[in-house]
């Protein structure tokens, strides 16, 4: 399946189970996982990366991106499925 039947180019988002799928949702949760586990970033950054990733877990578990996928850091996979 290409990433285009998915989500076709003219469309920004998808609905899945309910919840909405915003193109960019895997890409934000990457960036906002490499603040969370990069120790050198600040408390803010830190808080802002929590909060922006509390908000995209529905989207992501839609997809079944974690069914397929194990996030490495152990720290950091916890955190996920807690929330």
């Amino acid at each position: 399946m290409r990433a285009e039947q998915i989500l076709p180019d003219h469309l920004n988002q998808v609905e899945r189970n309910g919840t909405t799928i915003r193109k960019g949702t895997v890409a934000a949760f990457l960036a906002n996982a490499r603040v969370l586990v990069d120790r050198t970033e600040g408390e803010h950054a830190r808080d802002e990366a929590e909060a922006d990733l509390i908000a995209i877990l529905p989207a992501l578990r839609a997809t079944g991106l974690f069914d397929v996928l194990e996030i490495r850091d152990p720290a950091l996979r916890a955190w996920v499925e807690a929330h």
